[in-house]
């Protein structure tokens, strides 16, 4: 038995070896490839620093970088019916649920909540797509009706993030009501001439763009989102065609004149302040933690030796 061999190189090893570095500490960027390190992602608000690339991020990272401070309060939606066609494919709808529940912490693939921003007060609601692909069910239908309601409750605008697959299948036809539904909920804030912004974010389909995803008095887009009704692929397989480069991605769209504007994510809160703001008919936010005076109140602290006498 050698005991150098044996016992002194393996204690010098465990000494020194390097640690295991957790894998949750850097994140790939699926469109460039560079390692992120997490921290440094997380405060860039999920945008690759080295190529701009646009990754998901869930309804409560972006209302933590959207409102004043991350500080907002939820707004209480009213629960659906579960499960009410008995739906099952390879799963039960309650066991997709509970899975879709335990993955992202929440108890739907939406998100309302009513804050500052810029000293703005706002609605805002956002749709999480690793939520069974953000699709739309009657919970988001409620979520938004809920949202309209509180917005005009309290005089508010309403900026609605969109993200989805979708219709949800497993609800069937009560799922497509919600187109109809969350078209009402739109009017409701035109009739109060409430202002009603929309961002569609990667990726916008389906029924969610065939309603209120579209309905918006200004639309603004992530940078490449993906947004249409029909998918890219299903086109082509049904008209047999190869389809521009960049079709029914966000700046394609913006040049055809579907969209408003297309917004970096990392500039999409001053964005919002200014619009909101101008539609609102409210002066432009000040910068810093205080409003700004009103005339009167600055001419009245004007020193009188400062004042000017003609």
């Amino acid at each position: 038995m050698n005991w150098i061999t044996n016992y002194v190189r393996p204690r010098i090893n465990s000494i020194f070896s390097r640690r295991e570095v957790p894998e949750n500490l850097w994140h790939k960027c699926d469109e460039c490839g560079t390692m992120l390190f997490h921290r440094e992602l997380a405060e860039n608000q999920n945008v690759c620093t080295q190529c701009d690339h646009h990754m998901a991020i869930t309804p409560r990272e972006r209302f933590s970088h959207l409102f004043d401070g991350g500080i907002f309060t939820e707004v209480e939606v009213p629960a659906p019916t579960a499960d009410p066609l008995q739906f099952r494919d390879q799963k039960k709808y309650p066991d997709r649920m509970k899975a879709a529940q335990k993955k992202t912490g929440e108890s739907e693939a939406m998100l309302v909540a009513q804050g500052e921003i810029g000293r703005t007060p706002i609605v805002a609601a956002a749709q999480d797509f690793s939520f069974m692909g953000g699709s739309m069910g009657m919970y988001v239908g409620n979520a938004i009706i809920a949202a309209a309601q509180e917005a005009v409750k309290l005089k508010r605008p309403l900026i609605l993030f969109s993200a989805a697959g979708g219709a949800r299948m497993q609800e069937g036809i009560l799922s497509l009501m919600q187109m109809p539904r969350t078209t009402v909920a739109v009017e409701m804030l035109k009739e109060a001439n409430l202002p009603y912004i929309v961002v569609l974010t990667h990726p916008t389909t389906g029924g969610v763009t065939a309603s209120y995803a579209m309905l918006g008095d200004v639309h603004i887009s992530e940078p490449n989102a993906l947004i249409c009704f029909a998918g890219p692929r299903v086109i082509e397989q049904t008209i047999r065609e190869k389809l521009p480069e960049g079709f029914q991605r966000a700046e394609y769209l913006l040049d055809h004149g579907m969209l408003d504007r297309v917004t970096k994510r990392t500039e999409m809160r001053d964005e919002l302040i200014t619009i909101t703001r101008m539609l609102m008919n409210q002066p432009p936010a000040v910068k810093g933690d205080l409003p700004a005076p009103e005339p009167d109140d600055a001419m009245a602290e004007t020193p009188a030796e400062e004042t000017v006498e003609e």
